[in-house]
């Protein structure tokens, strides 16, 4: 099968038209830069605008309602070429041709600040991007190599610094030294990796500081202004910290580190509380020192790649969509698995268990984005509405559609396996699960009387993410006869697979060859590592790039934050206050029995059961 040709990675969303200017002059090159004017109402000045004699990338940047002076349509990124010399063609020394020479020429800035009165680099912009947090683990270990990939090709703007602040005493020198033991050249494996690496770290800078002081917050604000050098500053502060201390630092950046006249946004990790109440304070006190449109609620599993291909596959086939109801669809299945359990990190876990760090946030946004209308637009305002309204028209989970679980001591192979509460960091009677299955239903019109499916766990058979959706029996079929009474078998199967080894599967059914009527499964197969040359990038490095860009459609609203705590909050409050004990499964099981009775409650069967996977 041939292999379309890779396409960069960089996207923009809503970009400018690149300038079909053609250089005035045949003895310029290639990549010459000419200056045109232009006038400003938000500096009440005139401005030199770059406009290159072929076409560049123009990164749109969305400006947030607490920007200042910076209108939404003059924030814009590129990647500059090298400034044309300027050529002075012969003609008479008049008061306009020093007029033009001013406007039109390329100088120094020093010599544009004796003309115009101010720095020229007050034109330009710049991006810095702070990492609150810079010491733990998942900046280690996701943010840092998702910028760095980013930087590798050529996604980042031109001008941009990576901060790291934490309150561990650490020199530049040292956060370079802890970051480049992360990095890796994973993206094509060109020859210059080594080189770019090099180029990314010197970007790379550390201070050390409190959460919770202004002070601190200050000095940083000082270092920055040092690097932005006089342009426009644009600051992303990623919060990559325990959520008992959002607050305090989103207080202290905001008043102490925001920029001043550019835009200024924070990323906000989950978890987004542990209910609705403290969702809603949590909140509320963002909002006392950020805008709505400049909190970024990251969900990592929106931007993997299979779940960004949903819309695609849905509203761009016309075999899919059409069949995309209660019509034609029996039960959709949304299963996350990892063969691995707490592994001494349980204390987070053990305060949140798998129905908050999962079911709550990764498998709901998924359900909400595949049984959504569709959106008037592409628009990430258009796309949430849509997931709100859907949100907003599912039941409240009752206990009766739950089954939790907590995975248990196994012997396997000759090797002893731990239980959950063996982890020291976990309480020796806690009740926490570590798998729940549910059974979630939206009344509405398009999917009324279908059951969604949700299953997921820690320490069980294998590692997987994925999406099933199973079809009706066909009716009045010619062929129950060589199919058997096992008709599930014969039930036409669309499986998502997120990770790992994504691929896209429509199982159907086929004669096999020969004299009789025999029939078969078969799998219409898109792998994607076999189909597509290119590696798949990261979903951190999507989302950190949507968020530099004001892309939201991938991160969450308020108002959708607060239809998802509403179905599970009162099933947690029931669990909780009435202690109910989770079913033990063995660790490197399929989990509870009690998931295949509740499925079999809807006659339905786990799609991951079973000979073919």
């Amino acid at each position: 099968m041939s292999t379309l040709p890779s396409t960069h990675c960089c996207h923009t969303y809503s970009p400018l038209p690149p300038s079909s200017s053609s250089s005035s002059s045949s003895s310029s090159s290639s990549s010459s830069v000419s200056y045109l004017p232009s006038y400003s109402s938000a500096h009440g000045r005139l401005q030199r605008i770059a406009v290159p004699s072929t076409p560049k990338r123009f990164v749109s940047v969305k400006v947030s309602l607490q920007s200042q002076s910076v209108s939404e349509k003059n924030a814009v990124h590129m990647q500059d070429g090298p400034v044309a010399p300027v050529v002075k063609p012969i003609e008479s020394e008049t008061p306009f041709k020093k007029l033009k020479d001013g406007l039109f020429s390329a100088p120094s800035s020093k010599e544009s600040k004796d003309i115009t009165g101010f720095n020229v680099n007050e034109n330009e912009s710049t991006v810095s991007i702070t990492v609150v947090g810079a010491s733990g683990d998942l900046a280690k270990k996701k943010i840092f190599p998702a910028l760095f990939a980013l930087y590798y090709e050529g996604c980042l703007p031109e001008h941009f610094t990576v901060y790291g602040y934490a309150r561990s005493k650490m020199t530049d020198a040292e956060l370079r030294d802890m970051v480049s033991k992360t990095l890796t050249c994973r993206i094509d494996k060109r020859e210059n990796c080594g080189e770019k690496m090099d180029q990314f770290l010197q970007r790379c800078f550390y201070h050390s500081g409190q959460y919770d002081s202004q002070e601190h917050f200050a000095e940083l604000d000082k270092k920055l202004k040092e690097h932005e050098g006089g342009r426009v500053p644009h600051r992303l502060f990623y919060l990559s910290i325990p959520p008992n201390i959002f607050i305090d630092a989103v207080r202290c950046a905001s008043s102490s580190a925001s920029s001043g006249n550019g835009w200024t946004r924070v990323i906000v990790e989950k978890p987004f509380g542990r209910d609705s109440e403290s969702s809603a304070a949590l909140t509320k006190a963002l909002k006392q020192y950020l805008e709505e449109d400049q909190i970024f609620r990251i969900d990592h599993y929106l931007g993997k790649e299979l779940v960004e291909n949903l819309s695609v596959l849905r509203f761009s086939n016309l075999i899919f969509e059409p069949l995309w109801s209660r019509q034609y669809i029996r039960n959709v299945q949304l299963i996350f698995s990892e063969d691995f359990g707490t592994e001494g990190r349980g204390g987070y876990f053990d305060n949140y268990g798998i129905i908050r760090d999962i079911m709550q946030n990764h498998l709901l946004q998924i359900l909400a984005l595949f049984a959504m209308e569709t959106p008037v637009s592409l628009d990430a305002e258009d796309i949430r509405n849509e997931k709100v309204k859907v949100l907003r028209s599912m039941r409240p989970l009752q206990l009766e559609n739950v089954v939790t679980g907590q995975y248990k001591s196994h012997v396997r192979g000759g090797i002893t396996y731990p239980a959950y509460t063996d982890d020291k960091t976990v309480p020796k009677d806690s009740l926490t699960p570590t798998f729940a299955a549910a059974a979630l239903f939206i009344d509405n019109a398009r999917w009324d009387g279908v059951p969604f499916l949700m299953k997921a766990g820690k320490a069980l058979h294998n590692k997987r993410a994925e999406i099933r959706v199973q079809f009706r029996h066909v009716p009045g079929n010619l062929y129950n006869r060589n199919i058997g009474t096992d008709l599930d078998r014969a039930t036409n199967e669309l499986v998502i697979r997120v990770q790992p080894d994504e691929a896209i599967l429509l199982k159907i059914n086929n004669k096999v060859p020969g004299l009789g009527m025999r029939l078969d499964r078969s799998n219409l197969n898109l792998h994607y590592a076999a189909r597509y040359s290119k590696e798949i990038p990261d979903a951190y490095e999507r989302l950190l790039l949507d968020a530099i860009e004001g892309e939201r459609r991938l991160f969450i609203r308020s108002d959708e934050l607060d239809a998802a705590w509403a179905l599970f909050t009162p099933l947690l409050k029931e669990i909780e206050e009435k202690k109910i004990i989770p079913e033990y499964y063995p660790y490197g099981s399929r989990g509870p029995v009690g998931a295949h009775y509740l499925a079999a409650r809807y006659k339905v069967r786990w799609g991951d059961v079973g000979v073919e996977q």
